[in-house]
């Protein structure tokens, strides 16, 4: 257990420094290359949504079990390989330097007044169309994503590494590859990918409230609203969202901010809106994305450090 708490603690610090070298092979790459040869090898016919539940079965079960072999193997060679073997699994598993350095990407040129260059980087971490947005467009997008993502990219596979180490960790990212390539209401993947979606709702159900209450609890408050009113306005909103998970992080990071997200995007040329959530009292505007930036890095090392109090603490009792 001592060994488990080192890895999860280097793999958190090198994912906070180092990140993920560009150009370097990455595991969800290959899960999603397999993601991918599996659909379109059973996606089409009766049944859907039954090969889809299948496919989440299979995920499951071939990453979690390369992933437990490896570190076991790893930890009988010697208990220190073992942690670094384990670590590094953890570490390419997290986002903090990735989803730092995708959102920074957007504020630099959207700060001097480089319109084009913003919405193009932009465009490669959302799915919304971008040609047409001006900054509080481009500066909304990029905080919901980092909002969203101070989650799934983040809390909650350090919520599952705590629980179940590497593996837990990678059984979540395999969960939440499928949910983002399959996971859609549309035509084709509506039936398919029932399972992945519910599946990934269920696994960010705890870590998502507690990223939220985190985000209200301990990041820096810069709209002047008391904590009471903020915490009100939070439940409310969350509940709104059309995500289950999602609502809570972005409705706090809304009422930390006193901005306003949600309203109408386009993906597609298809216009889509939903709810406005958060106050509106400030504008939104480039600056905000870097207040985004500093919430995900707080909540981040809180998250690590509350889980940690709590895994050391039910380890001495027992």
């Amino acid at each position: 257990m001592q060994a488990h708490f080192v890895a999860i603690a280097i793999g958190f610090l090198l994912d906070r420094i180092i990140g993920d070298p560009k150009n370097w092979p990455h595991p969800v790459r290959w899960i999603g290359t397999l993601i991918s040869k599996l659909t379109a090898v059973l996606n089409k016919g009766r049944a859907r949504v039954l090969k889809g539940a299948g496919m989440l079965f299979i995920m499951i079960v071939l990453v979690t079990t390369v992933v437990l072999a490896l570190v076991g193997i790893s930890y009988q060679m010697h208990i220190g390989f073992g942690v670094a073997v384990e670590g590094i699994f953890i570490a390419i598993g997290l986002a903090q330097k990735s989803l730092r350095d995708a959102a920074l990407e957007v504020y630099e040129p959207l700060v001097v007044g480089d319109m084009n260059e913003a919405r193009k980087k932009l465009s490669w971490i959302v799915g919304r169309d971008t040609a047409k947005l001006n900054e509080s467009g481009i500066a909304r997008g990029t905080i919901e994503t980092v909002s969203e993502n101070a989650s799934d990219g983040i809390t909650a596979p350090l919520f599952w590494a705590f629980l179940f180490g590497a593996p837990g960790l990678w059984l979540y990212k395999t969960v939440n590859t499928l949910d983002s390539m399959i996971g859609y209401k549309d035509d084709r993947y509506k039936e398919f990918g029932l399972f992945s979606a519910r599946a990934d709702d269920v696994l960010n159900f705890i870590p998502a409230r507690i990223t939220g209450f985190l985000i209200l609890l301990t990041t820096p408050n810069e709209g002047g609203i008391s904590l009471r009113k903020r915490f009100i306005g939070w439940g409310n909103d969350a509940r709104r969202h059309p995500s289950p998970n999602s609502g809570y992080l972005e409705a706090a990071t809304a009422w930390q901010l006193n901005i306003r997200l949600g309203g109408k995007s386009t993906y597609r040329g298809v216009v889509s809106k939903r709810p406005e959530i958060g106050p509106g009292g400030n504008e939104i505007q480039a600056k905000q994305i870097k207040s985004t930036i500093t919430q995900m890095h707080i909540v981040s090392f809180v998250f690590w450090m509350l889980m940690t109090f709590i895994g050391v603490v039910t380890y001495a009792i027992a």
